[in-house]
């Protein structure tokens, strides 16, 4: 795929809830200025990276749009410098950098499965405060991080902890008028095609 020579002009690595914890803390300045509204209603919107031979789970994230869109990307290594970072949060989510996200992880042996669950403000608020303050997550527990924020929103209590990314897909699968998107390699090519916009731009 023509995506694949891009790999080496991006400041963007990838691994799959990959290596040991990482503390990272963007400057206060860094972090308010790239702050990022969606404008549309208050939504937690789940990535499920999924292995197209083998069909398993290989990393999940949270995004969480509220009163700022931010992404809760536990143990991923996605970086670039116009998204800021504090310990696995990633802020200034606009719609360019969740283009580049989604178009950076759906690759020719990897899928992303896209569900968004629309919430309260005070629902968003809560998983952010609490994605904030989790810390730098270790390899193998991105699903797990994210369960143990879930379980504690308000409305959400139900949905089981676990390593395992597809099992967390299921639970939010559950939730009324949950909607549900896959997105392949092909598609991330024709809709998207901003990884190189992204490295010749930059912030």
């Amino acid at each position: 795929m023509r995506r694949v020579a891009l790999l080496g002009l991006l400041p963007i690595l990838l691994a799959a809830c990959g290596g040991p914890a990482q503390p990272v803390w963007a400057p206060d300045e860094v972090v308010k200025s790239a702050a990022y509204k969606s404008g549309g209603p208050p939504m937690l919107t789940l990535f499920t990276v999924i292995n197209r031979q083998s069909g398993s789970g290989g990393h999940s994230a949270l995004m969480i749009s509220g009163e700022e869109r931010i992404l809760f990307d536990p143990a991923g290594s996605f970086a670039v410098s116009f998204v800021p970072e504090r310990n696995d949060v990633l802020f200034g989510m606009s719609e360019r950098a969740l283009a580049v996200y989604i178009d950076y992880h759906a690759r020719q042996t990897w899928d992303v499965r896209i569900q968004e669950v629309e919430v309260t403000l005070a629902q968003a608020r809560a998983a952010a405060q609490l994605a904030k303050s989790y810390g730098a997550v270790p390899q193998a527990q991105c699903a797990l991080s994210i369960t143990r924020i879930l379980a504690q929103v308000p409305g959400f209590e139900g949905v089981g902890v676990t390593y395992f990314p597809k099992a967390l897909a299921a639970d939010i699968a559950a939730f009324p008028g949950a909607t549900d998107r896959l997105v392949t390699d092909d598609d991330a090519d024709k809709n998207h095609n901003v990884l190189i916009e992204a490295s010749l731009v930059g912030g």
